[in-house]
């Protein structure tokens, strides 16, 4: 008898204990918050990184939140801003949430607004010289090269541009090796575009032996073509 209630007393005590380190958990948070281009012409791509953080977030509390440095819990809130692909505007929203407690911002999708908003923010952490904003910015979209040079704040997580197209056209090279002619088509106003196709494609193509025959042209805002 006395070591059923033992056992009972110390499960009782351990469902306790677990408990109120589920609610200690909730009760610490950790901001993590996007932003990006969800309306506008590209929005579809702004909308897909907030879902996929969303969903991410969403299983990471599921499971019991993140082990902070002190080995405690906590959940992790978000929230998602439009930049609508404006440089202006994601230096801005930038801004507002380097002003918060959030603890890194993941964005922008486009390109053009990346480059002069990583412009903002110090180049090295450890020049005091420089006073430049002093936040991390995490880029899971903006693909143009270089860009993660720009401020040792800025940490990237996607495919180099230039490597991806030079596998292409080798693999099309030695696949159909009777295909001699490209022709390409770029948004003329709109940087990542540009970069792509002529810094990237063009040369990636001339490289492995193809023709470029020509090229379309249109602007971001084009709808009719």
């Amino acid at each position: 008898m006395k070591l059923k209630a033992f056992i009972k007393a110390g499960l009782l005590s351990a469902s306790t204990l677990a408990m109120a380190t589920a609610a200690a958990a909730q009760d610490k948070t950790v901001r993590i918050v996007g932003f990006g281009a969800s309306s506008g012409v590209v929005g579809i791509f702004g909308q897909n990184s907030n879902a996929a953080m969303a969903a991410a977030f969403d299983k990471i509390n599921e499971e019991g939140g993140v082990t902070l440095a002190d080995g405690s819990k906590a959940m992790i809130e978000t929230e998602y801003y439009d930049d609508r692909c404006n440089a202006e505007e994601g230096i801005s929203v930038l801004r507002r949430i380097a002003s918060t407690d959030a603890l890194v911002a993941i964005g922008p999708t486009c390109s053009n607004v990346a480059e002069p908003l990583f412009g903002i923010l110090q180049a090295q952490v450890d020049d005091a010289g420089d006073t430049g904003l002093q936040f991390p910015v995490f880029t899971d979209v903006a693909i143009k090269g270089g860009l993660a040079g720009i401020s040792e704040w800025v940490f990237r997580n996607t495919p180099s541009e230039a490597k991806m197209y030079d596998d292409l056209f080798a693999w099309i090279r030695e696949e159909h090796p009777d295909l001699k002619t490209i022709y390409g088509g770029v948004e003329e106003d709109f940087a990542h575009s540009r970069f792509t196709w002529y810094e990237v494609m063009k040369k990636a193509a001339e490289k492995h032996g193809f023709e470029v025959v020509g090229e379309a042209q249109w602007l971001l805002s084009d709808t009719n073509f």
